[in-house]
């Protein structure tokens, strides 16, 4: 069956951050374990720099910009493993900022060749740390310096708010309304939180919004164990209908998976996902299951999670997650 564009979309662009949003939902039969159920993934590597957090700096620095918080020329901080920085690198340096980001220093090479292609600064913070020693050092130096402005993804609406006013409402028409389940990783919660709630307030409890969670100490990158000390201020567990724990293992299976039957190529914590919108679309007997897909895999190719041995990478340290 030919797609159907459900919205007209434009063509022509005044500049690179209009094109953020209106990613793709894109059926992906193999997984799906009933006839009767359709898995679709939200395509967030289309955004123009790869990922859904294209999203969060646009409504991050909009938002600034709409109180006053930021001038053009000032020097803009935030603590990232990588997505968030390189999108707020690229918006940032098209809107007139300068960036300073603060990242884990086992990041894989692909991120910090990207920051600093859009002109970022980068200070790294231990790596053993992982993003909760990155936000722990950006704090302190924002608490340091007045001049600094960290929009601070962790906890500032801004960042839920992209997904409520956008996401949430692109998959509500692409299947008209018609969303019985929505899974997305727990990271800064942002994406969660917003799609969360706008399809609360639409679809009540028909629709179950459920987090794809790493068990502790489990180093799937761009998610967090709540367990680990740092629960995002953004966060209310109540929106969640469910948690369901993956493995590092679980992440690098699904992710393959993910690329050999489906031929997506996705990050890694796309395939965490995918592994838990797997099992929820077990528990139904029919309806649409909607995950997100954060990024493609560009960023991760050094790692070897595509070629290399499953069993091989599942034992690697965590300098190939961060």
């Amino acid at each position: 069956m030919a797609a159907q564009n459900l919205t007209p979309h434009r063509r022509r662009y005044r500049d690179i951050v209009e094109v953020i949003g209106n990613t793709p939902l894109v059926e992906l039969p193999s997984v799906s374990p009933k006839p009767g159920v359709r898995v679709w993934a939200k395509l967030e590597s289309q955004n123009p720099t790869g990922s859904v957090k294209d999203r969060v700096a646009r409504s991050l620095i909009l938002d600034a910009e709409e109180k006053g918080a930021i001038s053009k020329g000032q020097t803009v901080l935030e603590p990232t493993s990588g997505n968030t920085g390189i999108s707020l690198a690229a918006i940032a340096s098209k809107r007139g900022y300068k960036l300073r980001v603060v990242m884990p220093d086992n990041v894989t090479p692909e991120r910090t060749q990207l920051l600093e292609m859009y002109g970022a600064e980068i200070v790294y913070s231990p790596g053993n740390q992982g993003s909760n020693g990155a936000v722990a050092m950006a704090l302190e130096l924002a608490e340091a310096d007045s001049d600094l402005y960290m929009p601070y993804q962790y906890g500032n609406q801004a960042n839920p708010d992209a997904h409520y006013n956008g996401t949430a409402l692109e998959i509500l028409e692409e299947l008209d309304g018609q969303v019985n389940a929505f899974v997305a990783g727990l990271g800064t919660g942002g994406t969660l939180m917003g799609n969360g709630r706008r399809l609360k307030e639409e679809l009540g409890d028909a629709v179950k919004i459920v987090a794809a969670e790493p068990m502790q100490g489990e180093p799937v990158q761009g998610l967090r164990s709540l367990d680990d000390g740092f629960i995002p201020p953004i966060i209310d567990l109540s929106v969640l209908d469910r948690k369901i724990m993956v493995t590092n293992r679980d992440a690098i299976i699904w992710t393959r998976k993910l690329l050999d039957e489906e031929q997506l190529f996705a990050g890694v914590s796309s395939g965490a996902i995918a592994r838990v919108a797997h099992r929820i679309a077990s528990e139904m007997d029919e309806g649409n299951v909607v995950f997100l897909v954060a990024d493609d895999g560009w960023k991760y190719l050094s790692s070897g999670i595509y070629t290399k041995p499953v069993d091989e990478i599942a034992n690697l340290d965590s300098t190939v997650w961060w």
